[in-house]
């Protein structure tokens, strides 16, 4: 389809894409995607498009307004924004730019796992990986293929993972991802012992405070709540296949006292451990 926007070149096309209600339920899919070539002087304002956008710079320069900034885009850098927030670009001598609107489950938590660690103006120094898979889905509404929704859920996931793993060369970003997982591997190869945070910050060359903002940035968890995680996975193993006692599941599995591990466990799982140990619940490993 040929843009009617002002400002945008009659050479630039788009393509809208309808999901089904499976793709709607289960997996990312995208909405518009397109090639525009936008004339210096253009400008787009937006209370909401409901989707997720990213955008590469082919040639030229954007500004991007979002979240109350104005953000230089130049060339050769993406945007990645959530559009169901007041937005607007706009570009003073002209852009070429390749955009792809998306959405679907776990889309949101992609997108501000990436942002966290990236900002929205992301610069990659091999951006063809990310460039050839939104090409492909240009290409496969362009050449009107035959739509598989799980691929090009596929297609969508390859790139926001690309973007997940992305570590910057240069510049003021440090990736904590490796860190906090050397602090995981180390959790899981010790979870039976006492474990002080303060341990783990300095084993990353952290400081504590610093240690564990980014580990719940990265987990979703604190320090502490993903040691007493593990070590609940391996209590609810250890009472559904063996026949060790609760006192000696407790010890085995680092918990301080038995009544520190039974409060515990059943503030976590609404159930004593003898309960779940007669319950029909399966283990969730």
């Amino acid at each position: 389809m040929k843009s009617i926007e002002k400002k945008v070149s009659s050479i630039s096309d788009y393509y809208v894409f309808s999901p089904s209600k499976t793709a709607e339920k289960i997996f990312l899919y995208p909405l518009q995607c397109g090639v525009f070539t936008y004339e210096p002087g253009y400008v787009l304002k937006r209370n909401s498009f409901d989707s997720f956008l990213l955008m590469y710079v082919q040639k030229g320069s954007m500004l991007l307004d979002y979240q109350g900034k104005s953000i230089p885009v130049p060339e050769r850098h993406f945007v990645l924004i959530d559009c169901y927030q007041s937005h607007g670009y706009s570009t003073a001598d002209g852009a070429e730019c390749l955009w792809l609107h998306f959405d679907g489950t776990l889309a949101r938590d992609y997108c501000e796992l990436i942002v966290s660690r990236l900002g929205n103006v992301i610069f990659m120094e091999e951006a063809f990986p990310v460039l050839r898979k939104m090409s492909t889905i240009l290409k496969a509404f362009a050449d009107n293929r035959q739509f598989h929704e799980p691929l090009l859920s596929k297609y969508i996931t390859d790139i926001l993972t690309e973007l997940m793993l992305y570590t910057p060369r240069e510049g003021n970003i440090r990736d904590y991802t490796q860190a906090v997982e050397r602090a995981m591997i180390y959790i899981s190869e010790h979870f039976t012992e006492n474990i002080p945070v303060e341990q783990l910050a300095s084993m990353v060359g952290l400081s504590a405070y610093h240690f564990i903002r980014v580990f719940k940035l990265e987990t979703g968890y604190t320090p502490h709540e993903y040691i007493v995680n593990r070590r609940m996975a391996s209590a609810r193993y250890l009472l559904k296949y063996t026949e060790l006692t609760v006192k000696e599941i407790c010890f085995n599995t680092g918990f301080s006292s038995e009544s520190v591990f039974c409060n515990a466990f059943k503030k976590k799982h609404g159930l004593t451990p003898h309960q779940y140990r007669s319950s029909e619940t399966l283990p969730n490993i």
